[in-house]
């Protein structure tokens, strides 16, 4: 009997998928299991990927988690620079979403009501201008109807919904690449820019993202299974950028 993929090495392979064919580009993957995708996709097809240790440092090669990153600086990328990279459409973030809708709107800031919210969370942040600036792409790790609801009660990053209303200034670099979830791999590239389900992950049935989403997905005819990572995937994320293990921490199973 063959033994099934962990599911955190899935959604590493799933999120390390959502850089293919970027190029030389910025990545800002945030959270373990984005980060570990950039740095397999940096590792495995996507060489040419830029990536810094979060803060100011460009890095030369993809380092495990918790490595001292200054050992492997190869360039100073100021602030001010960032903003340059990030207006021109030359990055590509991966944030998590507290809510995400059908078109792609990301909240992140409250919970509520915005005069008088139930919760108040980490606040827009910087999910307005990368969204309208250049590819976006989503991590959520618990994937229920809380999170993939019908409207946003504050829109943090701009779906496309809201991106083509706004006209060409928000519309010329936005793109929402990616949603991941712990149970599929979604996307946008339908006529009207509606959620769609990309694939699912081993195990996981369409009618239990179906069930597990607050919103009608676009649901196609055949729907693939994620891949699983290859022999050789599991060794770069065992040996090399994850030999503590941190990624089945933060999603077991």
């Amino acid at each position: 009997m063959t033994t099934p993929p962990a599911l955190a090495d899935v959604c590493v392979l799933a999120c390390a998928d959502a850089w293919r064919g970027d190029g030389e580009i910025v990545v800002s993957p945030i959270g373990v299991i984005p980060t570990l995708g950039a740095r397999l996709a940096a590792l495995t097809f996507e060489p040419d990927l830029v990536y810094t240790d979060g803060d100011a440092l460009q890095l030369s090669a993809p380092i495990p988690i918790g490595v001292d990153a200054e050992k492997h600086v190869e360039a100073w990328l100021p602030f001010a620079k960032m903003f340059d990279i990030l207006w021109a459409g030359r990055r590509h973030v991966m944030m998590g979403a507290t809510q995400v809708d059908r078109f792609g709107n990301q909240n992140i800031a409250c919970i509520g009501p915005w005069a008088r919210p139930k919760a108040q969370l980490l606040g827009v942040r910087g999910a307005p201008g990368n969204t309208v600036n250049h590819a976006t792409s989503y991590w959520v790790p618990n994937h229920s109807p809380r999170v993939f609801v019908p409207n946003v009660d504050c829109v943090s990053g701009v779906g496309y919904d809201r991106a083509a209303a706004a006209g060409p200034a928000a519309s010329e670099y936005h793109e929402i690449r990616r949603v991941i979830s712990n149970l599929g791999v979604f996307d946008f590239e339908t006529p009207d820019h509606a959620m769609r389900i990309r694939s699912v992950h081993p195990g996981v049935t369409v009618e239990a993202v179906v069930e597990a989403t607050g919103f009608p997905l676009v649901v196609p005819d055949q729907v693939p299974t994620s891949p699983a990572p290859t022999p050789e995937d599991v060794r770069l994320l065992d040996d090399v950028l994850d030999p503590t293990g941190l990624r089945s921490a933060e999603l077991p199973g």
